[in-house]
């Protein structure tokens, strides 16, 4: 029984080992910065710090990887956030949505930041000042608001 249960860790060991050689791609798309949100939406200095702490580095294409990210198959499971993050909403793109579609996103937008489901909680564990306070969450969603066509203001 031990012979088996160490061949099956050897044999575990050597796939983790292999599988570090399935890096992912770090480099960010390159992009119009005339296109960004903040530019864009010109929000006053602390909500655009709450953006940048909060929600740039998986929702825009200024994404950091830290150390963690050279470790497979944590590496993949960021890449995959990342990109699956960008596709929902990409800040960096702001200036291409339509207007239909960045009402949508900021509605949604706000949904969620009033759910707590944003930022997601995998992300705030580790990075701590992503985490939002009440006071941060309700800047935020009043000001995604402000941005939204189809509420009474």
């Amino acid at each position: 029984m031990k012979k088996i249960i160490r061949k099956i860790l050897v044999v575990l060991l050597i796939i983790l080992v292999l599988i570090q050689f399935v890096r992912i791609d770090k480099t960010n798309p390159t992009t119009d910065s005339t296109k960004d949100f903040i530019i864009v939406t010109n929000p006053d200095t602390e909500t655009a710090t709450i953006l940048k702490t909060s929600c740039y580095d998986c929702h825009s294409n200024e994404s950091t990887y830290p150390w963690y990210t050279n470790i497979a198959p944590v590496s993949w499971w960021i890449k995959h956030h990342i990109d699956e993050a960008r596709e929902e909403l990409n800040f960096s793109e702001w200036g291409n949505y339509k207007p239909k579609k960045a009402n949508h996103k900021m509605e949604e937008a706000v949904e969620l930041v009033e759910e707590g489901e944003m930022p997601m909680s995998s992300y705030t564990l580790i990075h701590g000042s992503a985490k939002l306070s009440e006071a941060q969450k309700e800047k935020l969603i009043t000001f995604f608001n402000s941005l939204r066509t189809d509420i009474k203001k």
